[in-house]
């Protein structure tokens, strides 16, 4: 979705997240670039994962709802054999199993499994709030409270490519589905652990990756 002149802010912005970035860097990017106070995003990227990213600003923040609420699709690759406390490449290696022979109509038939509707325990590593306080605070502080389960559902899971001992998969699920919980949970599935060790969202609703533009393509038009 591209931009072309300062007239356009306020909209809905496709933007692409670099790796390393929370999401609330770009938001703080984009009110420095476009001087506009009212900038918020339609749904979290952890700092590991990059990809697609809708910002909002001015009076376009209220269509952020919508946004949120879209389902999303995302491609990832889960490192088997090794699980962190993160579930991600960030996080301290927890434990090590052993990687059994697999196939990848094996993997493919163990994803079919995970389809529809499900409930899904959120990791402590998430911004998620419990009594006012986010949960990554207290697991930071080695501190683990229980989560009710959350009502997601997973419309696709495919096995793109297994190489030993990565997986690569696209997904598409509903609000609130934590990709990371998802990969853990299909290593258990396969009779292993493991961790993702990148991620990239490719879709939200109708906005796609293919339309956003970088963080310094978008600084650009505001010079």
């Amino acid at each position: 979705m591209p931009f072309s002149n300062r007239s356009m802010n306020r909209m809905i912005h496709a933007l692409i997240k670099p790796v390393g970035w929370t999401s609330f860097d770009v938001v703080k990017k984009i009110r420095s670039l476009t001087r506009e106070k009212k900038v918020g995003h339609g749904g979290t990227l952890d700092p590991f994962a990059e990809g697609l990213l809708i910002i909002g600003t001015g009076s376009d923040t209220k269509r952020l709802a919508e946004v949120t609420a879209a389902d999303k699709t995302y491609r990832g690759d889960l490192f088997l054999g090794m699980e962190t406390d993160t579930l991600d490449p960030e996080g301290k290696p927890v434990r090590f199993c052993p990687v059994p022979l697999l196939t990848r109509d094996r993997i493919q038939t163990a994803m079919a499994g995970f389809l529809g509707e499900q409930d899904q325990i959120p990791p402590m590593y998430s911004a998620k709030k419990i009594r006012g306080k986010k949960l990554y605070e207290l697991a930071r502080k080695d501190q683990t409270i229980p989560r009710e389960p959350s009502p997601i559902r997973i419309l696709d899971f495919t096995c793109l490519e297994y190489r030993t001992p990565v997986i690569r998969f696209e997904v598409t699920c509903s609000k609130g589905t934590y990709v990371r919980v998802l990969a853990r949970d299909l290593a258990h599935r396969l009779g292993t652990c493991g961790h993702l060790i990148s991620l990239v969202r490719t879709r939200i609703g109708a906005y796609s990756l293919a339309e956003a533009v970088t963080m310094e393509e978008f600084a650009a038009q505001w010079k």
